[in-house]
């Protein structure tokens, strides 16, 4: 085992970092107060192939590892969650999606221009009675011969109003159950395809979340992703590479709440000294340091799976569990080190508190991840 970094790494986190310092801190609480992102910051990740980071040059994208990914996704989420959550979505749900599943022909028309960040994707899976119980689908996606219909609801979709292009799972054949569910690639501005208003969340709002509607939506055969009734093994597989960004995501959230604690706990005095030398403060200090480290090593080795080509589904999912959990636990101890400050807007630890409670519920709920988890150790 190397716990080391190698070069290569230690530049790419680097260069995450100082796009992250550089470009996304000024700004981000005025982007969490209106609940916007510019578009030329999107563009300014595609540049530096965050869009991208593990789909082959030969797409158009970096042709970086997870690990990489895994980094540049810390980096970005201790400034701005809502920026890394487009980063996932478009990485790991679409980008992965279609090429590891998707035709050449799709691949070419679309995986070039997401892995560049000339589109943005989004992931369609949830709707108001599947969000855990992802077999449940009602919407419906009725074979025509030369084409699909897809009719119903999707919610709480990332990127819902900004995307170019949305992987939409459906079910085409009820009595099959699972294996009667299909993936389908519609592109926006089809006719009978529905943005609803977007979402007026608690945390991550920056990133755009919204309810899609399908009427009679016309998808060509050659958009359908996989053979037939492929498309429930294609959400979970998709899902579990899901679950690393997300991971790495409350990774990062966490680390700079506790950066953010550390550095506050060293200026701030109270009776006579730094309030880092109280030993109440001291050991919650120690106790986030620790805890973020497991965390780390937890996400780091879901990565590793993934890039070794073993089976990730357990260790991205015991990493997203318990990563959320440190994410949430220790950016309230950020905000109770702050005190009064820690309320206040321009501290930055309040809004990582709010971000942090996402990550124990989409893509997948922590409650599932304990299904997948148990599972699995019962297989075994």
């Amino acid at each position: 085992m190397d716990f080391n970094l190698s070069e290569e790494h230690i530049m790419i986190r680097d260069a995450a970092r100082d796009f992250a310092q550089t470009e996304l801190l000024p700004g981000v609480i005025e982007r969490d107060n209106k609940q916007e992102f510019p578009d030329e910051l999107v563009k300014k990740m595609g540049e530096l192939g965050f869009m991208g980071i593990m789909v082959d040059p030969k797409y158009g994208g970096s042709g970086m590892d997870a690990i990489s990914y895994v980094l540049i996704m810390e980096e970005l989420s201790k400034i701005d969650a809502s920026a890394s959550v487009m980063v996932s979505v478009n990485n790991s749900l679409v980008c992965y999606g279609l090429e590891a599943y998707g035709s050449e022909e799709q691949k070419q028309k679309y995986l070039t221009k997401l892995a560049t960040g000339e589109f943005l994707g989004a992931f369609c899976l949830s709707e108001p009675e599947a969000g855990s119980d992802a077999t449940s689908q009602k919407t419906t996606a009725i074979d025509k011969g030369d084409h699909y219909l897809i009719n119903g609801t999707k919610n709480w979709i990332t990127n819902g109003g900004r995307a170019d292009v949305y992987l939409v799972i459906a079910q085409t054949d009820k009595d099959k159950g699972s294996h009667g569910i299909n993936a389908f690639i519609v592109e926006k501005g089809t006719e009978g395809f529905h943005i609803g208003p977007k979402e007026d969340k608690l945390g991550i709002r920056g990133s755009d979340t919204h309810t899609l509607q399908f009427n009679d939506v016309k998808v060509p055969k050659k958009n359908r992703i996989g053979a037939n009734g492929s498309g429930f093994r294609f959400a979970m597989k998709t899902l579990s590479g899901g679950r690393i960004g997300i991971a790495s995501q409350a990774l990062g959230i966490a680390s700079g709440a506790y950066e953010l604690a550390l550095k506050y706990s060293k200026e701030r005095k109270a009776f006579g000294t730094e309030i880092c030398n109280h030993q109440a403060i001291a050991f919650k200090l120690a106790d986030m340091y620790t805890e973020i480290e497991a965390a780390r090593h937890l996400v780091m080795k879901a990565a590793w799976d993934k890039d070794q080509g073993n089976n990730y589904d357990k260790s991205s999912a015991v990493a997203k569990l318990y990563a959320s959990k440190v994410a949430m636990e220790h950016t309230v101890e950020a905000v109770q080190i702050h005190g009064g400050n820690g309320f206040v807007k321009e501290y930055h630890v309040e809004r990582l508190m709010r971000d942090a409670k996402i990550t124990q519920i989409y893509e997948g709920t922590s409650e599932i991840q304990k299904i997948v988890i148990s599972r699995s150790l019962i297989r075994e």
